[in-house]
């Protein structure tokens, strides 16, 4: 396993989401699910950098 990778974390309640990046991974309008909080966002990531483009509303279903 590499030093270089991070796991990303939910910018609403900031835990770690089932995802992992490295320093060579590039996202561009990624929708990013947290199973804790249950939110989505939309991401970009470039060289371990996160950046939230906005955050998306999920519907509960009943």
């Amino acid at each position: 396993m590499c030093k270089n990778e991070n796991w990303i974390l939910c910018p609403v309640c900031g835990n770690k989401t089932r995802l992992q990046i490295r320093t060579d991974t590039e996202l561009k309008n990624f929708p990013l699910y947290c199973p804790k909080c249950r939110q989505e966002s939309l991401i970009d990531a470039k060289e371990l950098q996160v950046t939230v483009i906005k955050r998306l509303e999920t519907k509960m279903q009943s």
